[in-house]
């Protein structure tokens, strides 16, 4: 596969540098049509749910319901992206999204849904993920240069943040005119796109370790992280960061609906505005060559971002300002994106390739987190109120960053940690050759 961007390309145009090699731009418009597909999705179930029960316990038991399979199935599907042809790996998990949200807008449209089927179909969605993302983290990185890794992982985080402002945008002005239905059809399209995508790009498979079993794999991942200090501490701040700093995304319907007062409209720009700081902060990151202030960013990010939300959630109960509370999402979308990205590329830079799809798939499991911080949000939501419940939650992500992480001194020498695993991993390219 021809990986080397042209020079003339480089000169004439200003392109992040990932963009620069054309089956990575092709990859990043399917994975743009696919997470378009998954913010759509989880739009019109989140407001369904909301309409059926009107209860922030079930809410969050959604959340979970997703989760649960993607955390316990990770080491799975981890182990299999790194013995399968992983491009395989992801049309196929797309085309099984797709079925699920064409079977949940027929219920939906034939008014014949049930809160249950709802947890069923997202807990199915959830185990197919726990196979579609580490085959999707370890399919990317082999379409760029090494030199050009962290603007791809920021290109890839971009596709969500941009996402997240025209889909429960698109999303909440189709449930307002016709029904979640036709939201979750589009879905469904927006699945099948990717997996086509998907079939023109090369193959891409790395054997595991021929003889080993397949528990051996799975448990080589483990170790890998288990013994690297910072890397088992940026896993250990993923999880936490996830499951109390993000639950509030699962707790959207009940602002926008009981708090308020704007409806899936309303809810719609508040998350777009989200969308507008992540997409800000990603787009920077995406286009920078360097990145060895990874540190800093991450420390901050989390805090400022912890900040944010606390103070989004109090003065929406409190104030009820929706203007406020639009200003208050940007800021929160925006840090939480400088964390997310340097958290990201910082991982993907460390992580051997042998060992790339087992790895990504424990870590894209810390990201589930944020849908069991749903569960534990709703809960305390329904005894302490959601403004608390989700307060709770931004401020534990704070003093967790000026805490443990500002502490960390590998966190602090995050920089030259990177640049000794990338000799490592040249090395080890070259003995292979």
């Amino acid at each position: 596969m021809e990986t080397a961007a042209p020079a003339a390309a480089r000169r004439r145009f200003a392109l992040p540098p990932a963009f620069q090699y054309p089956a990575y731009r092709a990859y990043w418009l399917g994975l743009l049509a696919s997470v378009t597909g998954f913010n759509l999705r989880d739009f019109a179930v989140l407001w369904l749910t909301h309409e059926l029960t009107d209860s922030p316990v079930i809410l969050g038991a959604v959340g979970a319901a997703t989760a649960l399979p993607a955390i316990l199935l990770a080491p799975v599907g981890g182990s299999v992206a790194d013995r399968k042809d992983r491009r395989k790996l992801v049309v196929v998990a797309q085309l099984l999204l797709a079925v699920i949200a064409v079977l949940l807008a027929f219920l939906d449209l034939f008014e014949v849904v049930r809160p249950w089927q709802i947890l069923a179909l997202a807990a199915l969605a959830g185990g197919i993920f726990a196979f579609d993302q580490p085959a999707r983290q370890a399919f990317y990185p082999h379409l760029v240069e090494r030199r050009a890794l962290l603007s791809a992982v920021a290109m890839n985080i971009s596709v969500w943040q941009a996402t997240r402002i025209a889909a429960p945008a698109l999303a909440g002005v189709l449930i307002a005119l016709t029904s979640t239905s036709v939201v979750l059809f589009m879905a469904a399209g927006s699945f099948f796109l990717m997996a086509g995508i998907m079939l023109t790009l090369p193959k891409h498979q790395t054997e595991a370790g021929p003889g080993e079993s397949s528990s051996r794999q799975m448990m080589e991942g483990f170790r890998f992280i288990r013994k690297d200090p910072v890397f088992k501490f940026l896993v250990g701040m993923s999880v936490f960061v996830s499951l109390f700093g993000m639950g509030y995304l699962l707790m959207m319907p009940v602002f926008a609906d009981n708090i308020l007062h704007v409806g899936p409209q309303g809810q719609g720009v508040l998350l777009g505005a989200s969308g507008v700081g992540s997409l800000m902060a990603t787009l920077a990151l995406g286009v920078a060559r360097g990145g060895q202030r990874r540190g800093p960013l991450i420390v901050g990010g989390a805090a400022f971002s912890g900040l944010a939300v606390a103070a989004f959630a109090l003065t929406a109960g409190y104030i009820g300002s929706y203007p406020l509370a639009i200003v208050l999402m940007f800021l929160a979308g925006l840090f939480m994106s400088a964390y997310m990205v340097s958290v990201m590329g910082s991982i993907q830079a460390m992580v051997p390739d042998y060992l790339r799809g087992r790895v990504m798939g424990l870590v894209g499991a810390t990201w589930s987190f944020m849908l069991l911080g749903g569960l534990l949000a709703g809960v305390a939501a329904h005894f302490i109120g959601a403004p608390w419940a989700v307060a709770a939650g931004g401020l534990a992500v704070t003093a967790f960053a000026l805490g443990p992480a500002l502490l960390n001194p590998g966190i602090r020498g995050l920089g030259a940690a990177i640049s000794e695993a990338a000799v490592a991993q040249e090395g080890r390219s070259i003995a292979e050759k």
